[in-house]
């Protein structure tokens, strides 16, 4: 089953079961996604719908923020818990280990020496951590780190 089809079954389950905030999150991933449907012209995979929960994880991690320097922690714990339904449907998160060694591995197939290489290392750690949830933000602090930007 695509995570289309599990968001569209989960909403379903979660009108019935009378949950407002999952049935309200996944209103909003459907939506999303239907929408990125129609600008590719085509039916998502799989790549393509994770691409689209990490956008809207991404919007709540801002949100939380935000909310946390107005001083609205409710509105934050809203988010929270609409970022751990949104995570749900996303692969497992790459471990440190994982992140490192697609770093180290990386850098030796690109022969990157220094800050200047930081765009090469990025491309090819990102492509060997496909298929995991992970921040790209955080493979950069790291990639920075090893060379020295």
């Amino acid at each position: 089953m695509t995570i289309v089809e599990q968001v569209e079954k989960d909403l379903v389950s979660a009108m019935k079961a009378k949950q407002e905030l999952r049935l309200s999150v996944l209103r909003l991933a459907k939506s999303a996604l239907h929408h990125r449907r129609i600008e590719l012209n085509r039916q998502l995979g799989d790549t393509d719908a994770v691409a689209v929960l990490r956008t809207l994880v991404k919007q709540r991690h801002d949100s939380v923020e935000q909310f946390r320097k107005g001083g609205r922690e409710e509105m934050a714990a809203k988010e929270e818990a609409e970022i751990r339904i949104l995570e749900s449907y996303l692969p497992p998160a790459a471990t440190e280990q994982d992140m490192d060694a697609a770093i180290a591995a990386a850098i030796a197939e690109t022969g990157a020496s220094g800050p200047k290489d930081i765009g090469k290392v990025m491309k090819a750690a990102m492509a060997r951590l496909t298929g995991k949830n992970v921040e790209g933000r955080r493979v950069n602090e790291k990639v920075r780190a090893r060379l020295g930007g």
